[in-house]
């Protein structure tokens, strides 16, 4: 698969994974703590898909292929690491309003 394709998709799928986070956080809100924790279900779903992508960079590295450091790839990393930090926050607030 071309690389630029991959990096895309770690883009795609970790955005996606923000989005459905956040609209958990909303749903949260209004009660609808169902709703919310499928959202943060298929948000954990997408940072699967865009990790198991990651993970096929890093083992193409480690057989020596090496893969060239790109603006875009910076951009892929960062995305998924927010979109992973954010999605555990928001199973944290759905809990909580679950709670009160």
């Amino acid at each position: 698969m071309d690389m630029e394709q991959v990096i895309m998709g770690i883009i795609m799928n970790s955005g996606d994974a923000k989005s459905d986070a956040m609209e958990a956080i909303q749903h949260a809100k209004k009660k609808e703590v169902d709703r919310a924790n499928q959202l943060i279900e298929s948000a954990e779903n997408e940072l699967k898909e865009a990790h198991s992508k990651q993970t096929e960079m890093i083992q193409d590295e480690a057989r020596g292929e090496k893969t060239e450091l790109s603006l875009l790839l910076v951009h892929a990393q960062d995305h998924l690491m927010t979109a992973t930090t954010f999605k555990d926050l928001a199973k944290e607030f759905v809990d909580l309003y679950e709670q009160i």
